[in-house]
Order: C-alpha cells, then structure tokens, then sequence
C-alpha cells in the first residue's frame, strides 16, 4: 500500500475513553502484578476515576494536544475502558488494527462506532480485525503489547500471554514491522503482562528496563537494536518500573513541541538525571492518576494515539 503520510514517532491527537465503570477487574488480575485491589466500592472508584481522567484530557488539551473524548456505554460493564490503547492501533497509511483480548470482559471493549466516528475526521483506508485470534485462545493487546519505533518500523514486544507469537508475527507481516520479542519478568516471577510498562519509544530516546530480561542475548539484542536506531537508552529500575515510569507516552502539541506523558508517580520515580536527560527531549507532562493505576495501568495505557492521515 502506498504511504499516504509521513511517519512520525509522536502524534498530536489521541482519543481516550471517559469510563462509565471503573474497578480493578478480577479477570486480569492473576497476571497483572500492577493491579491492586480496592479498599472502596466500584462507585466511588467510578466516580475518582472520572475526576482523574476529566483532569487528565484538561492537562493534555492545556498542553496543545487535540484529544478525542468517547464515552464509555453503560451496558455491558467495561471496567477496563479507560485503556483503549489495548484494542486499536491506528498508522499513518491510514490503516486501523483491532486487536485480541486476554480478558472476556475487555472485548467488549472494541467499539466500531468509535471507528466510523474516527472516519468523519481522518481518512481510514482499512480496518483489520485480528479479534478472530480469541478464538485459538491467542491474544495481542495493541500498543500495551507492541511498543513501536515507526521511525524505523520496529515492534518490540515482550512475550505473555496477552502477547501470541503467531499473532505477532501476522500484524508484522501485514504492517511491514521488523518484530523483537523478549521476555521480561516481573517483580511476582511472572512475564511483565505488557511491553509498555518496561518500555517507552520516543523519537530520538529510550526508555526501558532491560534489568527485566533475564535472558543476556535477549537484552543485548534489545538494547542493540535500540543504539542501532540512534535511541539514547535511560534505563528504568525494577523499582522505577513498577512505579509505572515505563508506562509513558511521547506526544507533540500543535507547535510540534515534544512531551512526554506519564503520571506523577511515575515522574517522582525517576531521578533528577532522568528527568534532566529526558527534559532535552521532550515536557514532561505528569498525570494525577492514582486510582485509575489501581486498574495496572497508567498514562500510557489511557491514551489510543492517532496516526491517521487527516481529511483535507
């Protein structure tokens, strides 16, 4: 397919979901170690998560980022569905990705409307649902999964059980993206559930937990591939990690000024090196988000960035 856009690593728009139910969900939570359980009742952490996320789209419009705001349908409950990031991809061809989900609950999720809704505003060539996949009991949870350097074409991905290797390699094939799979392990034993809380790609840096991949070839490759690519590498703690400091997100404004977004805790884990090394790069622009990362996620997890070409 020919290319329609210039790729860039950053995007000025994002949509984001407002939730209308929002809990820790219990399907996820046997391989999520940056779940927590709840001392409240689901509408008071619905109504916390609401002010959190309004306060979020406040900060990002304030900082020049266009945000598309949706709001999650009451029926059927989504708890998880202020991270949209898990089931749509959108890329500069124009081109639109729905994605397999691990958790039953969370492919209620995958929304069309929200698609034909994306239509009236920028031009969407193709839609590909890899959702069938559920059916194998495969699964590849979008950007939570996939960590892109599209500068470069890359799509580095630690392997889970939300992170199919067959499926990885039909989304490479049919995007042209080199994949790089690893293992990272978390602080329970366990595979780190998604690429994105280890990792963030922005334009022209790194940000990753390499002391996560046990396996010495595999880090090597990772962070080889990373200095190939001309990325300075600020390497993340297994502290620092699950604190969400990997869990960030470049996004530019509509002066083209770089930011990165990440929530406070995450921005107070890092140390006053890291954050003056990133400072050259981009904003940091920090979220107030301690109940929404209850669910085990964080800023990154709540922002589906758009890459689409717009309509003129």
């Amino acid at each position: 397919m020919t290319q329609t856009t210039a790729r860039t690593q950053s995007t000025n728009s994002v949509l984001m979901i407002r939730p209308s139910r929002f809990y820790p969900n219990p399907e996820t939570a046997a391989d999520n170690a940056f779940q927590r359980n709840a001392d409240r009742d689901s509408n008071t952490l619905t109504l916390m998560a609401r002010k959190e996320f309004d306060a979020a789209v406040q900060r990002l419009r304030a900082v020049g980022v266009n945000v598309h705001v949706f709001e999650d349908t009451a029926e059927p409950e989504k708890p998880d569905a202020v991270f949209p990031n898990n089931w749509i991809s959108t890329h500069h061809d124009g081109r639109v990705a729905l994605f397999p989900m691990y958790s039953a609950m969370r492919r209620r999720e995958r929304r069309r409307d929200i698609v034909e809704e994306l239509r009236k505003h920028y031009r969407v060539t193709e839609v590909i649902d890899y959702s069938p996949f559920e059916n194998e009991g495969c699964c590849l949870e979008g950007t939570g999964s996939l960590v892109f350097d599209h500068l470069n074409k890359i799509a580095y991905v630690s392997l889970s059980n939300r992170s199919n290797p067959n499926v990885i390699q039909r989304f490479a094939d049919d995007f042209s993206y080199e994949p790089v799979t690893f293992t990272s392990i978390g602080s329970n034993g366990q595979p780190i559930y998604h690429t994105n809380v280890m990792m963030c790609i922005g334009t022209v840096f790194a940000m990753v937990g390499s002391e996560t991949i046990p396996n010495k070839a595999e880090r090597q490759q990772v962070r080889a591939r990373l200095e190939q690519t001309g990325k300075e590498i600020v390497e993340l703690s297994a502290g620092q990690i699950a604190n969400f400091a990997g869990n960030a997100i470049e996004l530019h404004n509509k002066d083209g000024e770089k930011l990165l977004v990440l929530s406070n805790r995450a921005a107070r884990a890092l140390t006053k090196d890291q954050r003056e090394r990133l400072s050259r790069y981009a904003r940091l622009v920090p979220l107030e988000l301690p109940t929404i990362e209850l669910g085990g996620g964080s800023a990154r997890c709540m922002i589906a960035t758009i890459h689409l070409p717009p309509r003129l």
